[in-house]
């Protein structure tokens, strides 16, 4: 389809992307779009997405910061009344006046796309019902509910293929004091705020889930002990050095504690992985919190390798 269009308009490259609700536009598909404009085509994407309107820059330079040379072009692609979807088109060259009939154009595509744009937009409302039925409502994080799937479906992977699969538990030490002290507003604030860490520490193929109340759980897919250790001193030191709710002016001091699990040569069960973890975690606890504590890999031979880390 994108390379339909690309033969009927003299642009250097086309590519659709779609509105996530939330985030930035993801991209759906694409045609001789380098790498490195695709911030730029992101950015025109989100104007269009924003507007609901058609959008051309005859210099990309004057509308986008530090854009390259050349032109743009967004078309809003709209069904049930709202614009779900935008086709961006960037041109080598820059223009010195909005070309003749370019509204005509933009209204011949939006007419060749209709159908699909139709079908695109169901699909994106049903993707958008499944994520909220597995999401978390208040951090954006996935919900134990999802952890229970996401846990099967890795383990049956790392038995397939025998890499290894580490999965962290995360418990905010002393939470209730936070809010005692201030409040469950500002606990659930807080609650954001920590899983935006979370996050951020990482990969995108990780699974950051809120478990419940102050507890995370971090499914780590091919990632050995060594590196679940990595990634709970990762988190551990992020949310110790982090002031929360600054905006706010409280300026709060949160720390963790972390049990740490991994599923070595395939051999065991996601539930039996997370039960480790979240046993690992109580270890922590009783040893005086803001802690690692790694547990034995879960495996069916080879003698258990336990050990607490902390730098108090």
């Amino acid at each position: 389809m994108v390379a339909a269009i690309t033969r009927q308009a003299p642009l250097a490259s086309w590519a659709i992307l779609v509105d996530q609700w939330v985030g930035r536009p993801r991209l759906l598909a694409e045609r001789g779009l380098p790498d490195s404009h695709l911030t730029i085509v992101r950015a025109l994407a989100s104007r269009v997405l924003r507007s609901g309107d058609d959008l051309l820059l005859p210099r990309l330079s004057d509308g986008v910061p530090a854009g390259p040379r050349g032109a743009g072009l967004g078309v809003a692609l709209q069904c049930r009344g709202r614009t779900s979807a935008a086709l961006v088109g960037l041109a080598s060259r820059a223009v010195a006046r909005r070309p003749e009939h370019v509204d005509d154009a933009c209204e011949a595509v939006r007419a060749r796309l209709e159908s699909l744009t139709l079908v695109l937009d169901s699909a994106l409302r049903i993707e958008r019902a499944e994520a909220l039925s597995v999401t978390d409502d208040l951090t954006g994080l996935y919900n134990a509910r999802f952890l229970a799937e996401v846990l099967r479906r890795e383990s049956k992977r790392a038995q397939r293929t025998g890499r290894p699969l580490s999965v962290l538990f995360v418990d905010l030490d002393d939470f209730k004091r936070v809010n005692d002290a201030h409040g469950h507003l500002a606990g659930s604030r807080t609650l954001v705020e920590v899983a935006r860490v979370l996050r951020r520490s990482l990969r995108e193929s990780d699974v950051a889930v809120r478990y419940g109340g102050d507890e995370f759980a971090l499914v780590l897919p091919d990632t050995d002990e060594a590196g679940g250790r990595a990634v709970a001193t990762r988190v551990r030191e992020r949310v110790a050095t982090r002031t929360f709710l600054s905006r706010d002016g409280l300026r709060l001091r949160l720390t963790v504690s972390i049990g740490v699990a991994t599923l070595v040569g395939g051999d065991g069960s996601g539930t039996r992985l997370l039960q480790a973890a979240d046993s690992a975690m109580y270890r922590v606890k009783s040893s005086g919190k803001n802690a690692i504590y790694v547990a034995p890999s879960v495996r069916s031979s080879g003698g258990p390798r336990a050990r607490l880390e902390t730098t108090r």
